[in-house]
């Protein structure tokens, strides 16, 4: 029996961790230069790097009913947490009327629609060799930044600022996974790390909306033609950090391994325990320094509890509309019980 290959999973649990751990960060980023600029190098490569995985495991998009799967696995939750959400935010912020937009993604649920996109454009853009479709979509990544509409409909601005590193993933192959894992792949990584990292702490006027995509050139402030080749600059440093982080990934077997198969739960539940503890008195007990570590514990916990059995079992009808985990927890609780 082949031996199941643990890298990606390992990936892809730490890319979650990463998630997590940024946006605790950021109630900190004002409050230390050090945070700021750790805060900023996580940017540079946790989404960009799920998205180019998220692209490497789209190779099957052309078979027969896969667009419909994908649909179903990434539509039907953006429409349920947009309404979940849509009530958290109404309750906590005492909002006098309930609005819910599902063409205005709210907070993190950008992701699963533009993931839907990524892989329609596949379609479109796979026609062509990669060393026409890639360049091609850099230029859209970069010309869209001039639409100001784009930039909450639906997540077009994200969808199209970040499908280069979708189409980057596609093309990959493993070979070019494994190259990156010689000494001297890894000290280029290391050293391209360390510079990036020392890059944001030098110069903290590098703003972080820029590694969000989220933002047309005109509300960065910048909406002359030079925003689109500083745009060119980031999915640079986007792709060297990309390939830096996934350079130092184990590929052995590890307590988390077995956890990155759940990264959507934690992707679409840790929002509701960030915002809560955003706006509480908890984030004041973090100091810049100390607090840095503990936040990065914090992190921790929270990923390993959000994609425990537990709640993957519990929370399985609203992401995956499923209750196959769910009917396996209840029977394990009664028979616990017996």
């Amino acid at each position: 029996m082949k031996q199941r290959d643990y890298y990606f999973d390992n990936v892809k649990f730490i890319l979650i961790f990463f998630v997590v751990f940024g946006h605790l960060l950021w109630s900190y980023m004002d409050d230390n230069h050090i945070i700021s600029a750790i805060y900023k190098g996580i940017y540079t490569f946790h989404m960009p790097a799920f998205i180019l995985v998220s692209g490497y495991f789209s190779k099957g998009f052309d078979k027969k009913g896969y667009i419909s799967k994908i649909a179903k696995k990434l539509i039907m939750p953006y429409l349920a947490f947009q309404l979940i959400y849509s009530i958290f935010y109404y309750v906590q912020h005492h909002q006098s009327t309930f609005k819910m937009n599902p063409l205005d993604p709210h907070w993190s649920l950008w992701f699963l629609i533009s993931l839907f996109f990524w892989n329609v454009l596949l379609i479109i853009f796979t026609k062509f060799k990669a060393s026409v479709s890639i360049p091609a979509a850099i230029l859209i990544g970069m010309l869209i930044g001039y639409m100001d509409w784009t930039s909450s409909f639906l997540s077009l601005l994200r969808t199209f600022v970040f499908f280069p590193l979708f189409l980057a993933g596609y093309y990959m192959k493993k070979d070019h996974i494994y190259s990156l894992f010689t000494l001297r792949a890894r000290i280029l990584a290391l050293l391209a790390a360390v510079t990036v990292f020392a890059g944001f702490y030098f110069f903290p006027g590098i703003h972080d909306d820029w590694l969000l995509g989220s933002k047309p050139y005109d509300a960065l402030g910048n909406a002359s033609v030079f925003a689109m080749f500083k745009r060119l600059g980031f999915y640079l440093i986007n792709f060297i950090m990309v390939m830096s982080f996934l350079a130092f990934v184990p590929r052995k077997r590890y307590f988390f391994t077995t956890l990155g198969k759940n990264t959507l739960y934690v992707y679409l539940l840790h929002g509701f325990f960030i915002r809560l503890f955003r706006e509480s008195e908890l984030k004041n007990y973090f100091s810049p320094t100390i607090g840095f570590l503990l936040l990065g514990g914090l992190a921790l916990l929270l990923t390993l509890f959000l994609s425990s059995r537990m709640i993957t079992s519990l929370a399985q009808p609203i992401i995956e509309f499923k209750l196959s985990k769910t009917k396996k927890f209840v029977y394990r609780m009664v028979d616990s019980f017996r």
